[in-house]
């Protein structure tokens, strides 16, 4: 531990010149009285390392002296192509080896181009997580992220809707999906190695596939996908697999993703468009089912244009749909038509004796609360 602490000491000050004893300690979380000691011990091994004495002092390395420590091993490497991802290094236990990993590309650079790293960070950065959601990070995520890196066998517990399954698998990939991680993964069957009773096998009647984030019927019997928050239990066992060759973790990824969003749209509703309601559907709605549905959609003369739209369910319809206004009529089915004219008498009532009528002061004249009241 204290031997990589002090590599990563010389490399700090290889790459940026000159510390404070706090800038140090704060990179390196420790203390500044365990700074002066590793910089005492590095003096005492031949690295010449000069401490400024005084407020404004610090520490830097005498005489250009540049390590030879600058060797990348393979998790480093690894971990430097997630670096435009640091809040998926730090979910996955990775931001010291890819600190590590920047340190030693740093010290390798020209001092003329030293900046490069915080000029980049400085004008490009993902923020993974979606909108209004706090971020949460998988208790067992790091695990998972071991068995992943090292093609180990993972023996889990997951909880699938009320009941807890156990499985033996595979994991070939991670997937940072809109804040939710995802783990993609081989499932063993129990006549293989280590497998146990109840793991999902071809001949296993009992197992039913995971609709996790993908719908049944495409999803092939052997690979599953896992959302990592509904793991309980991760046991990474010291037996390897041998990683599917041609495995691609994007290509798979599109394919389920694709499949599941499919899949949730098992309700259909046909929609009267104005050409504004056209031009919204796809915002408003699955971009994807919306753009097939206005494909197969028909025009008449009034310039409205029918369409039969895929939906998750009617409640799902109903909410989305509503954003498009006066612009969307339902036809079908008849209970989510009945529910959207219910929902226009009440904004008729709420607003029908506002509708154009202005004073000599250009404000809205009438009352609407009285309007309400009376209606009562």
């Amino acid at each position: 531990m204290r031997a990589s602490r002090l590599i990563k000491m010389v490399l700090l000050l290889q790459a940026r010149r000159e510390m404070t004893g706090a800038e140090l300690a704060a990179e390196l979380e420790v203390s500044e009285r365990t700074v002066a000691r590793d910089v005492l011990a590095l003096s005492e091994a031949g690295v010449p390392v000069y401490a400024d004495r005084g407020r404004a002092g610090g520490y830097r390395l005498v005489g250009g002296y540049r390590t030879r420590l600058t060797g990348m091993g393979r998790s480093e490497a690894e971990a430097l192509f997630l670096s435009g991802v640091p809040s998926a290094l730090r979910d996955m236990g990775l931001d010291d080896v890819a600190s590590a990993a920047k340190l030693k590309v740093s010290a390798a650079l020209d001092p003329s181009l030293r900046g490069v790293q915080d000029s980049a960070a400085q004008r490009f950065h993902l923020d993974a997580p979606g909108w209004w959601q706090a971020p949460k990070t998988p208790a067992l995520l790091p695990a998972l992220a071991d068995a992943v890196w090292t093609d180990r066998v993972a023996e889990v517990r997951y909880l699938r809707r009320e009941t807890e399954v156990e499985r033996e698998l595979e994991p070939h990939g991670l997937v940072l999906k809109a804040g939710q991680w995802y783990l993609a993964a081989r499932v063993r069957r129990p006549d293989e190695a280590g497998g146990r009773r109840g793991e999902d096998g071809p001949h296993d009647p009992r197992a039913a596939p995971s609709r996790e984030p993908v719908g049944p019927e495409a999803q092939p019997r052997a690979w599953r996908v896992y959302r990592v928050d509904r793991f309980t239990e991760v046991t990474v066992r010291d037996q390897h697999f041998a990683r599917q060759e041609d495995f691609d973790l994007s290509a798979f990824w599109a394919e389920r993703a694709a499949a599941f969003a499919r899949a949730l749209l098992r309700t259909e509703v046909t929609l009267r468009l104005t050409a504004a309601g056209t031009r919204q559907l796809r915002y408003a709605t699955d971009r994807t089912a919306a753009e097939e549905a206005l494909a197969r959609g028909t025009a008449d003369s009034e310039g409205l244009t029918t369409v039969a739209l895929r939906v998750e369910n009617e409640e799902v319809a109903f909410s989305q749909l509503l954003a498009l206004g006066p612009e969307c009529e339902v036809l079908a089915p008849p209970p989510l038509r009945a529910r959207f004219a219910e929902a226009a008498q009440r904004s008729a009532a709420l607003y029908g004796n506002t509708v154009g009528a202005r004073d000599g002061n250009g404000d809205v004249a009438g009352d609407g609360g009285a309007a309400r009241d009376g209606q009562r």
